[in-house]
């Protein structure tokens, strides 16, 4: 699995008291190989193919833009970017999300009353991100049908999410960092 390998050799660097992976899918370090872009889209392709009538991939900026824009093309279903950068269109959505390294705001625009998401992303840390994503959809009364995440750091995290949102989660791979190498869980 080219997507496996690549996690295990990509780079752990700290940020705080935060370790951060540096890797070839969610940073473009190195260069994103193709092959492993291509198996990323397919598993989750199969996945969101489960999923009926989603009219919209929604992924957060920076770091799941290829993915949305790779499984729209695959597709056929327009994506959405919750992005840090206001716009101050009418009806947009202010959000403040917090990492395991930083705090920022993040803007929805473009997601309406009764549209159906999947919501799709690189990497799942700690779910500050996701959490508040998905408090700020509900609230827009936007159906979120499923989250595919190829990278999660924590099979808890993940399930905390499940219970707490009542929505299905799919990982492609959960990781660990020990002694500064990342270990693939299955």
């Amino acid at each position: 699995m080219e997507f496996e390998k690549s996690l295990v050799e990509g780079n752990i660097i700290k940020k705080e008291n935060y370790e951060y992976l540096v890797n070839q899918l969610g940073d473009g370090i190195p260069a994103l190989e193709v092959e492993v872009l291509d198996e990323v889209l397919e598993i989750m392709n199969e996945i969101i193919e489960h999923f009926h009538d989603v009219d919209k991939i929604v992924t957060m900026e920076a770091m799941g833009i290829p993915l949305a824009t790779g499984l729209c093309l695959r597709m056929g279903i327009p994506f959405n970017i919750i992005r840090k950068r206001q716009y101050n269109l009418p009806g947009e959505k202010i959000i403040r999300t917090s990492t395991g390294y930083s705090e920022n705001f993040m803007y929805i625009n473009g997601l309406n009353k009764g549209d159906k998401v999947v919501i799709v992303d690189v990497l799942l840390s700690t779910g500050g991100t996701l959490n508040a994503v998905l408090q700020a959809l509900k609230e827009k009364e936007v159906e979120v049908l499923g989250i595919v995440i190829a990278i999660s750091k924590s099979f808890d995290v993940t399930k905390e999410l499940i219970k707490k949102w009542d929505i299905p989660i799919y990982t492609l791979a959960t990781i660990s960092i020990e002694n500064n190498s990342v270990k693939v869980k299955t």
